[in-house]
């Protein structure tokens, strides 16, 4: 199961967390209206590569990842989302597209939205299309260690 991984990493850290199992969806508005969860506490992940290196930037459902802000925010070289192709094999236990934001399990720089710091919850994708793990930002924040960014 591809939460798995997750979860244990969450309760070796003891950080409490909420399992919501939903019918699957693949947008984040389809997901934050099947799991009932207000649009602004759902996270989305996006695989991007800066400097030809992928890493993750957290958002919240409605928002875009603005490319051009984020090489110049960053002084990078290069910023592009990545290919499908580029991350997949990246997440193995992971179903595409539904990879939770802890890209410290990966090996992966992680960028998140000042908004979703104003959360005192957020719930994300658990690696499927069909589970979200909630928990408090202050948690997730503590847990990843995120770079975060005013996009």
């Amino acid at each position: 199961m591809p939460v798995e991984k997750l979860k244990t990493f969450l309760e070796k850290n003891d950080i409490p967390y909420i399992s919501i199992k939903h019918s699957p969806a693949y947008t984040a508005q389809e997901i934050a209206a099947k799991a009932h969860i207000p649009g602004q506490e759902l996270a989305k992940t996006v695989i991007v590569k800066i400097d030809k290196k992928l890493a993750m930037v957290v958002l919240t459902s409605a928002a875009r990842v603005n490319l051009q802000w984020m090489k110049k925010e960053l002084s990078a070289d290069s910023v592009e989302l990545a290919t499908e192709q580029e991350f997949k094999t990246k997440f193995p236990e992971c179903e595409t597209g539904a990879m939770p934001p802890f890209g410290n399990l990966w090996g992966m720089n992680v960028y998140v939205s000042q908004t979703l710091t104003n959360d005192r919850m957020i719930a994300f994708n658990g690696g499927s299309h069909s589970e979200l793990i909630q928990c408090s930002y202050k948690d997730f924040q503590k847990a990843v260690h995120p770079t975060v960014l005013n996009f």
